[in-house]
């Protein structure tokens, strides 16, 4: 299998017309808050596998890539996907593109989100600026409900490892708006779904998206706000846990303390803990015969999640 990586042809476009999706569009109607000039030198990359665009990094440009299911299965859910990479890259095929078309096979509309990865060079602060990213998602989907003919009040947030503390930082922190919000529409999740999640900075955390979003020397401060599990309250959407016990990358003690915080707080949570299958496995835990989105489909229809489906 070949690994390669090269320069885009333009922002994103190169990659966006190998997913073949439906409709990318651009994140922010305009300017871009707490964004720098990009430098001439900032170029986005892509890695290539077998002929396909299968991660970016050094992502500047953020868009909104949408799945939408066949109209006689739709049922007005709709997911925003993040995908995984550590802060540091995008896994746009196997936590993108191919999470979005499972979902649209059960009727859910399904948006992948390539956020802006955290870099100095392109941000005022670098920290914010994915948390922003998934605060103009779904503004934008809510905001545009009816045109995609979704359900205002059935919009959920779904993230891989990286991508997942994201994901799980919308959950919590949805009422610290950094973005452009006019008609003052919610920026809370329904519901959330979280594979192999970074949630903590601070207990056994994932070193490497903790310096890549905060810096080495990030500060006490940082390390709390971003220690997600932290910050969760009776208000935290209901959440749908995956994580492997062997996961040798990010320690499953990150999903069992956000388990144990949602539970506390009463919030509806379901965790499935695999007894191997390491990390970043996306759809497929090669290790058992067991699929978790079948799981993850039961868990929706028993929370009222895919009505008239």
């Amino acid at each position: 299998m070949k690994r390669i990586w090269l320069l885009s042809l333009g922002i994103g476009i190169m990659g966006m017309n190998t997913l073949k999706a439906q409709q990318v569009m651009d994140l922010y109607p305009g300017k871009i808050p707490g964004a720098k000039a990009i430098p001439a030198t900032y170029k986005e990359l892509e890695r290539i596998s077998d002929g396909k665009v299968t991660g970016l990094s050094k992502v500047s440009h953020p868009t909104l890539t949408l799945y939408q299911p066949d109209p006689a299965k739709a049922n007005g859910t709709a997911v925003i996907i993040c995908p995984g990479g550590g802060y540091s890259g995008l896994a746009v095929a196997h936590e993108g593109e191919e999470v979005g078309r499972k979902f649209a096979e059960i009727g859910v509309t399904a948006f992948v989100l390539k956020y802006r990865l955290p870099s100095d060079s392109i941000m005022a602060d670098k920290s914010f600026g994915p948390l922003q990213d998934a605060e103009q998602a779904i503004y934008t989907v809510r905001k545009n409900a009816a045109k995609w003919k979704i359900d205002p009040a059935r919009i959920g947030i779904m993230g891989f490892s990286a991508g997942g503390h994201l994901a799980s930082s919308l959950t919590v922190h949805y009422g610290d708006v950094k973005i452009e919000n006019a008609e003052k529409l919610s920026l809370r999740p329904d519901f959330a779904v979280l594979l192999y999640p970074v949630i903590s900075f601070i207990s056994s955390p994932h070193v490497g998206s903790k310096n890549n979003l905060i810096g080495a020397e990030g500060s006490e401060a940082q390390k709390e706000y971003w220690s997600n599990e932290r910050h969760v309250n009776a208000n935290t959407p209901k959440t749908f846990l995956v994580h492997a016990n062997d996961d040798g990358a990010v320690p499953v003690e990150n999903s069992i303390l956000f388990n144990q915080a949602l539970v506390k707080n009463k919030v509806p949570v379901e965790a499935h803990l695999y007894q191997s299958g390491g990390h970043g496995f996306g759809l497929h835990n090669k290790t058992t015969s067991d699929e978790w989105f079948a799981h993850l489909f039961n868990w929706m229809k028993a929370n009222g999640l895919l009505k008239g489906s």
